[in-house]
């Protein structure tokens, strides 16, 4: 009767390997697309601003009078 064989267990291997990032470099060519979208919105922000402010100023403070019970 021979013994029971057990089953060979997989040698571990080398680690695995992440892959490389980017050099910094591939990176900076979107710089200008995020410039320009930060500007753009700030100018968004500060065109509405100019023609909505008295107009969102008083909704504002008409809202906080109705919760504390000004009204």
């Amino acid at each position: 009767m021979s013994p029971a064989r057990r089953p060979r267990r997989a040698r571990p291997g080398p680690p695995a390997r992440r892959p490389r990032p980017a050099p910094l470099a591939a990176e900076r060519g979107d710089v200008p697309g995020w410039v320009l979208v930060t500007l753009m919105t700030a100018g968004l922000v500060v065109a509405l601003w100019a023609v909505a402010g008295p107009a969102l100023t008083r909704v504002f403070l008409d809202a906080i009078a109705k919760v504390t019970g000004a009204i």
